[in-house]
This record gives structure tokens, sequence and C-alpha cells, in this order.
């Protein structure tokens, strides 16, 4: 993959992060604004679909996760996940402006580290294999490790929900962002493969007839509804200014970590 993918990617994964960033804040008003009427989103509730500004939040999120998917098909997943660093201080400042949400000498230091570190690792970040098709990122999928970090991945996914997030949730986010961030590593890895199983079939090589295509889109669709409900419960419960790092930091070391496994980078 040339230099020039590269940077198209990483320009696109610094637009997404802008506008992740903003979605955090834009949701977490209108999740404040549906419980004032109904019931929260944290205890189970939905009245949050009727408020004009969480919808407001899920566009501006959808940007977003539409320039990191196209980011995805350019740039390696190691170098583009890091650079969601930017939304980091996107929702900071927004918090602070938007939610009267103040984020203390600690929380800043955080927040300059997260970004340090995220540079760090886009400079030094090794070569990772480049796929050329469905059925390559199929094999990588179901070599011997990667299909063990996908089953341990999938029964921690189940303690918490099943177990941990009935008594601990509205009091740990890291149940709530637990679950986020694991599903979020195999999110990242189907839309990998959806990314090159669209610009193959745009290029005149059709990957739509691969059962793996199918798949690795089923696998998406699941994780990010089960990411985008989970979320919203932090959200509702939590600061933004606070969930956004976190969630950041989790959901970046878990994708890094599958990359490593499945790339044997």
């Amino acid at each position: 993959m040339g230099v020039s993918e590269n940077s198209t990617g990483l320009g696109l994964a610094l637009g997404s992060s802008a506008f992740i960033g903003a979605s955090f804040i834009l949701k977490k008003k209108g999740l404040k604004r549906a419980a004032a009427t109904g019931t929260r989103a944290g205890v189970g509730g939905y009245t949050y679909l009727l408020e004009p500004l969480w919808w407001a939040g899920m566009v501006s999120m959808i940007v977003g996760e539409v320039a990191n998917f196209v980011a995805y098909i350019y740039a390696p997943a190691i170098l583009v996940t890091p650079l969601g660093a930017i939304s980091i201080i996107v929702s900071a400042v927004l918090a602070h402006f938007l939610l009267n949400e103040r984020l203390q000498k600690m929380g800043v230091l955080g927040c300059v580290s997260c970004i340090v570190g995220s540079i760090v690792i886009v400079i030094h970040a090794p070569q990772e294999q480049t796929p050329t098709s469905v059925q390559e990122i199929w094999d990588l999928a179901t070599q011997p490790a990667f299909l063990f970090y996908a089953v341990a991945t999938i029964s921690l996914v189940l303690a918490l929900i099943l177990h941990f997030e009935p008594r601990y949730g509205q009091t740990n986010m890291l149940v709530y962002l637990g679950i986020c961030s694991l599903m979020g590593s195999f999110t990242v890895v189907s839309i990998k493969a959806i990314g090159i199983a669209i610009k193959l079939t745009l290029d005149g090589v059709n990957q739509i007839a691969y059962p793996q295509t199918w798949f690795f889109l089923t696998v998406s669709a699941i994780c990010v509804i089960t990411q985008l409900n989970y979320l919203n419960r932090a959200l509702d419960t939590f600061n933004a200014a606070i969930v956004s790092p976190v969630y950041y930091v989790m959901f970046t070391t878990l994708t890094i970590i599958a990359s490593a496994i499945m790339f044997k980078v």
C-alpha cells in the first residue's frame, strides 16, 4: 500500500474523529432531554429515539464512521484507529462549553497522554499485511490464534452483559465501555473486510458472491448495534468528558491487540 493511500486514509481518520467527537456531545444532550420526559437510556429506556438532538448526534456519528470506514480501506487499522485521539479533544472542549462538564488537571493530563501515545503508535507502527481479498481476510480470521481471541472476547462480552451489567452497570462505566470496546475490535476487522470487498467489486473483481462477505457484513451490523446500545447507556449515566477518553483507550488497545493477532505484526 503506497504512501499516498496511507495519507488519504489518515486524513479521513482525522476528519472522522472530529465528527465522532462532536457526536458524543450531541447525543449526550439528546439523552438528557429525553430523560426529562421518559425512561432514561441508562436503565433501558428508548425515549431518546424521539429526540431530534440525539438524531443530530447520530448523523454526526454516521458521517464520522463512514469516513472511518473509507479510511480503513486505504490505511492499516493499526494506523487509523489511534487517530481517534482527536475525538477526545473535540469531546472535552464541547463538553466544557455545552454540558458544563469540567475536566480536572488529571483528566487534561490523560487526554494529552492519549494524543502523545497515538502519535508514537502512528510513527512507529509496524508494517501491517494488506489483504487483497475477502477470502484472504477470512483465512486470517480463522487461524487458531485469532479464533482463540474471538472465543475469549465473546465469552467476556456475554459475562459482562449477563452478570456484571445488571449489578454494576449503573455504578461502573467500565462495564458498558468494556462491552463496546470488545465488540469494537470485531467491528474494525469486519469493516476492513467489507471495505476491501466494495473496493475490489468496484474495480471489477466481484466479491458479493462470497458468503464470507455477507458473514462479515452480519458481524459488523451486530457489533455496531450492540456498541450503540451500550454506548448510549454509558453516556446517559456518566459524564461525556470521561466516557470519551476511557472508551477511546479501551477500544484502541483492543483493536491493536486484535490486529496484531490477526496480521501477526
